[in-house]
């Protein structure tokens, strides 16, 4: 008598769920890295500093492939169980919001490069301050996501209630300046900036409750 069992049940499930996570944390290193790139090109003027994203960026497209193309495979084939199920799903979601955040990373890096030849703005302490909350948000958030870390979510999106409120004040700045002389191309650049900094919050917050799904199946 042959005993049946499913894949999501057997060792090579385990490995391949196990290699997706470390491929996930992979991706994250890479995403951390542009956006710290993009942070020095903007606000310390290492311009230099941009040209490294392009290729990095690449490396995290090829992650974002070629893990959800794993997860659509095992949930195809694996009939896995509901707690393997909610990681699979959290992982196809989670690489979106890490390969957006990638984009905009290096969004932020060729607004770097417009931004080099005009003076800095009187924003740019403000707005440097917003990068390093949503940086830190990042890093909170795949912190989470390698210890299992179900409760990080609430504390995150209290981060990202002080880059939201940062964006409205700054942007408020931005749109009623009445002594603009010469070209307007920064204060354009900049509020991009900050809708791309506030949008790159929102996905570390989504990864933190993605997260708790995982671990409890609740979102909240």
């Amino acid at each position: 008598m042959t005993t049946s069992y499913s894949l999501s049940e057997s060792r090579q499930f385990r490995y391949r769920s196990l290699r997706l996570e470390q491929d996930m944390l992979l991706m994250g290193a890479l995403v951390e890295q542009s956006f710290r790139l993009a942070h020095r090109s903007l606000f310390q003027r290492e311009i230099g500093m941009a040209d490294e994203i392009p290729q990095i960026d690449r490396k995290i497209d090829s992650f974002y492939h070629q893990i959800e193309l794993e997860c659509a495979e095992l949930m195809a084939i694996a009939s896995p169980v509901a707690q393997d199920l909610r990681r699979l799903s959290a992982f196809m979601q989670m690489v979106r919001d890490l390969e957006r955040i990638g984009d905009y990373a290096k969004d932020l890096a060729q607004i770097s490069l417009k931004l080099f030849p005009y003076s800095a703005h009187s924003c740019i302490p403000a707005i440097e301050q917003m990068s390093h909350h949503a940086r830190a948000m990042l890093e909170s958030s795949l912190a989470a996501l390698a210890n299992l870390d179900g409760k990080a979510g609430p504390t995150i999106h209290k981060l990202d209630d002080d880059v939201d409120l940062a964006y409205d004040t700054i942007y408020q700045t931005l749109a009623t300046q009445t002594n603009i002389q010469g070209s307007i191309e920064p204060t354009i650049l900049l509020a991009l900036t900050i809708r791309h900094l506030e949008r790159m919050a929102d996905h570390a917050t989504n990864i933190a409750y993605r997260v708790t799904f995982i671990v409890t199946g609740s979102r909240n």
